[in-house]
């Protein structure tokens, strides 16, 4: 199952980047093509960011990546005083 989903990231920011660039570089008198560039453009990211995040939490749940907190921890050092 991760495999599809790795695959479907990929998919999915290749789709973004392209239909992004189709939509940022096409003639302005064609408001019809630009919105439906930006719209696969939007879908496309939200895709890859959906695949990205169940990607890092799989990896994290499995173990082969180590787990992140949910917030940043900053520890005192020894030599310092606070």
């Amino acid at each position: 199952m991760s495999k599809l989903i790795a695959i479907l990231n990929v998919i999915a920011w290749s789709g973004f980047w392209c239909f992004g660039y189709l939509a940022l570089t096409t003639d302005p008198d064609a408001s019809g093509r630009m919105v439906t560039a930006m719209v696969l453009a939007v879908v496309g990211a939200g895709l890859g960011l959906w695949a990205w995040f169940w990607l890092v939490k799989h990896t994290e749940e499995i173990g082969y990546a180590p787990k992140s907190g949910s917030r940043a921890r900053y520890e005192v050092d020894e030599g310092l005083d606070v």
